[in-house]
């Protein structure tokens, strides 16, 4: 006897059919062995009140506060314990309910349809990036004096520049990312002109050489219009389309868009972090953003999203992120993670960012396994080498 470690669909699918279950047996028992422990937030006390009714009578539960049973609050914040055949059935009893439960019954519908999601094609300008098969590799290239991770490569030649991308292409990387400003915690800012002049020819030259999409890593729509009319396919945004021009050009030139969760500002977001609820913060303002890009043109399958690491969060909220990952899952749309030679790795193994490598894999091979689709990266052999073990055993 043992208890079984699986969660996919497929190795559900896997284990029912190692034992010679009926193909019918196998449709109707594969949803009741896939389990979700579901929040939902500031629900009203009325509303979650049959919540919970409804979902003892189908065998699950939801927790709720005490004080919410006893009538004392008007909202509450709830946790549903069920199957996916229970969630489903559950909204299917919620559809008939008033109160306002018809609609929560269409964004548990969403909210079950997102969450099993693993494949994406992500749109990209001319490219079709086909997400969740696989691993794939954003790498890094710095243009920049003061980047955190000691890459900075502004000190080269314009050709030798060209030469370290190819390179990183070379060795695995799906996408390039271009930037010249650094955003580490209290750089400085870089004007239009100075931070145009370090990208745009390295732009220029790479989509004449090579045949993989360019990222520019930039949070002004002035320097993102420039890339993309130089042929980039791509901007990541760290300030998460703050900028309703930014969101303009993206839509625009019809580019992918990766959208950051950054507090504050680089200058002032390490200043004493804090979250009310760390991932409840993150996912609200992804969601937003995410509504925001698609009401004003964006392509739903050109949005990429970040929680982004270390963009003002301690240790313990970036090891807390990576842990719970999957939870962005919900928000429907590819996961990007940048842990590359970040300082909460440097704290854990008191190293200077050279001597990150080995605690970059095994952060990335934790944000794959937990739901990442993106890893952008600096050591891009390394990591891809790691990522294929990974998705092997994913597989």
């Amino acid at each position: 006897m043992r208890i079984l470690s699986l969660t996919s669909r497929k190795d559900l699918r896997n284990s029912l059919q190692d034992i010679n279950v009926d193909a019918y047996g196998i449709k109707i028992m594969l949803p009741k062995a896939q389990h979700r422990l579901l929040k939902i937030n500031s629900l009203s006390n009325v509303s979650a009140n049959i919540l919970k009714q409804e979902m003892l009578s189908l065998g699950g539960d939801a927790a709720l506060a005490r004080e919410a049973l006893t009538g004392k609050i008007k909202k509450t914040d709830c946790l549903v314990m069920g199957s996916i055949a229970q969630l489903s059935r559950l909204r299917d009893k919620l559809n008939r309910q008033p109160f306002g439960l018809s609609k929560l019954a269409r964004d548990l519908s969403l909210t079950l349809k997102n969450y099993q999601k693993d494949n994406f094609q992500l749109k990209a300008g001319k490219y079709r990036l086909n997400l969740g098969s696989r691993s794939h590799i954003m790498g890094i290239v710095n243009v920049t004096a003061d980047s955190f991770s000691g890459d900075g490569l502004l000190h080269l030649q314009k050709d030798e520049i060209i030469e370290y991308a190819i390179r990183l292409a070379k060795e695995g990387a799906d996408i390039i990312d271009v930037g010249g400003e650094s955003t580490r915690p209290g750089a400085k800012r870089v004007s239009l002109k100075d931070e145009a002049s370090r990208v745009i020819p390295v732009i220029k030259a790479l989509v004449k050489k090579i045949n993989t999409p360019i990222s520019v890593d930039t949070y002004k729509p002035e320097i993102a219009k420039m890339a993309l009319d130089c042929g980039a396919s791509i901007v990541n945004d760290v300030s998460g389309l703050r900028n309703s021009k930014m969101v303009k050009v993206v839509s625009r030139y019809k580019a992918g868009v990766v959208i950051m969760h950054m507090l504050k500002e680089p200058r002032s977001m390490q200043n004493n972090p804090n979250y009310n609820s760390l991932i409840d913060d993150i996912s609200g303002y992804l969601k937003s953003a995410i509504a925001r890009a698609e009401t004003s043109g964006i392509d739903s399958g050109s949005i990429i999203i970040d929680p982004g690491i270390g963009f003002g969060k301690t240790l313990g909220h970036n090891l807390e992120i990576l842990k719970r990952l999957a939870e962005f899952k919900s928000l429907g749309k590819p996961i990007l993670v940048g842990v590359s030679r970040k300082s909460f790795i440097g704290k854990i193994l008191n190293a200077g960012p050279e001597k990150r490598i080995f605690g970059t894999v095994a952060s990335c091979v934790n944000a794959r396994i937990n739901g990442a689709d993106i890893l952008r990266v600096h050591d891009v052999k390394a990591i891809r080498e790691a990522l294929m073990v990974a998705d092997n055993i994913k597989r």
